[in-house]
């Protein structure tokens, strides 16, 4: 999902698909549209407050101080996604997560099926919300949806969205790493507002992955049939249908001009999204069940296992193959050479993980994370080292 954003302006991440694509380009970039853009963030979201139930579960057999524990758990993330926003890639979703976490806490005694529907409705309003603004503007009709007059203030927005759009193109383009890390900067302050928009509907998803955890719908499957049924026969089609309603009402945003059309669309996305992610994972359970899906899905855990260092690892070949301070590729890689690229260095970091962690207990990434949550840098080998 990210590497169209290593040659692309960040400022375009709302505007949807780029329509000077090549016929073959623009379609391989409407299926990641609509079955993966918005799709896995879900999933990795639902993991993160997976991770956050299982944590809290094992913290209170072992009779520990959780709070403490999540909480420097959460500044060690909350650092590492300040390196990888400020010094590597603008694109971060790390700071996010990290935000999360802290508010994450104020939920941690609530029953699972309260912290389902808290997710759910975290979620969903929202999503709702803005469905029913696009929708009500677009009945409205064109003349009521383009009526009001631009004033200075928003002139003056515009010409800034402009100047930062150029500035960042420039500094990935033809600056040095130095330039790119004050245009990240800049960005990430004055996304400060998205960014906290967005922390809503991923703390809606962190709370949905910790019911999903507790509840026991992931440990055992089986006792949960029902809901899995309907996950994978009834979300994943509804969210397909969903998604597919929103392509057709729009994939090209200009909220300028159209900006209730543009609502409606995304908002259709927004409520698809879930819907899909949840299939997704339910099928993937559902494929761990049987032997050949667990031989073929088990090949995957160590890159799994590493997902932290391998999401940094991506930003940083990302950038050094777009960025001018790497190789200048900005601008010159066609849509499907991109995505063959992504395949290509995700088997590599398949094999790469395969082979650290034959020998290494953790990621360098995931080792460093350890050390912040439990306050001591934990063993990296997997045997000792014998001395000679």
């Amino acid at each position: 999902m990210n590497v169209e954003y290593f040659s692309r302006p960040l400022a375009d991440m709302g505007t949807g698909l780029d329509p000077a694509q090549a016929p073959l380009d623009y379609a391989l970039s409407w299926l990641v549209y609509v079955f993966v853009q918005g799709k896995f963030w879900i999933l990795f979201s639902l993991l993160f407050g997976m991770g956050f139930a299982l944590l809290d579960e094992r913290a209170r057999v072992a009779g520990t101080d959780f709070r403490a524990m999540y909480l420097r758990r959460a500044a060690g993330l909350m650092a590492i996604g300040l390196v990888h926003a400020l010094l590597i890639w603008a694109g971060d979703i790390l700071v996010t997560y990290a935000l999360g976490a802290f508010v994450l806490l104020l939920f941690r005694d609530f029953e699972p099926e309260r912290q389902g529907r808290w997710g759910a409705v975290l979620y969903g309003v929202p999503a709702l919300a803005l469905l029913l603004m696009g929708a009500l503007g677009l009945s409205a009709g064109p003349e009521a949806a383009g009526a009001h007059d631009a004033s200075a203030s928003d002139a003056a927005r515009l010409a800034l969205e402009k100047v930062r759009r150029a500035e960042e193109i420039a500094a990935y383009t033809t600056g040095s790493w130095w330039d790119a890390v004050q245009v990240r900067a800049r960005f990430f302050v004055d996304n400060l507002d998205e960014t906290l928009v967005f922390e809503v509907f991923a703390m809606g998803v962190f709370l949905m992955g910790a019911w999903l955890l507790r509840s026991g719908a992931i440990a055992d499957p089986d006792a949960h049939a029902g809901l899995h049924r309907a996950l994978r026969f009834v979300a994943l089609p509804v969210g397909v249908a969903l998604a597919l309603a929103s392509a057709s009402v729009a994939v090209r945003f200009d909220m300028e001009a159209d900006g209730a059309r543009a609502l409606l669309a995304m908002s259709l996305m927004l409520l698809a999204s879930p819907l899909m992610s949840l299939g997704y994972l339910s099928w993937t359970l559902r494929a761990l069940q049987a032997e050949a899906g667990a031989r073929v899905l088990g090949a995957l855990a160590p890159v799994g296992r590493m997902a932290l260092t391998n999401y940094l690892l991506q930003s940083i070949v990302g950038t050094l193959v777009f960025y001018g301070y790497g190789l200048g590729l900005w601008g010159h890689v066609p849509r499907r050479w991109q995505l063959l690229g992504v395949l290509m260095l995700f088997a590599m970091q398949v094999l790469a993980s395969r082979a650290w962690l034959a020998h290494f207990r953790f990621g360098p990434v995931e080792w460093f994370w350890r050390a912040c949550t439990y306050g001591s840098f934990p063993p990296m080998r997997t045997t000792p080292v014998r001395s000679p």
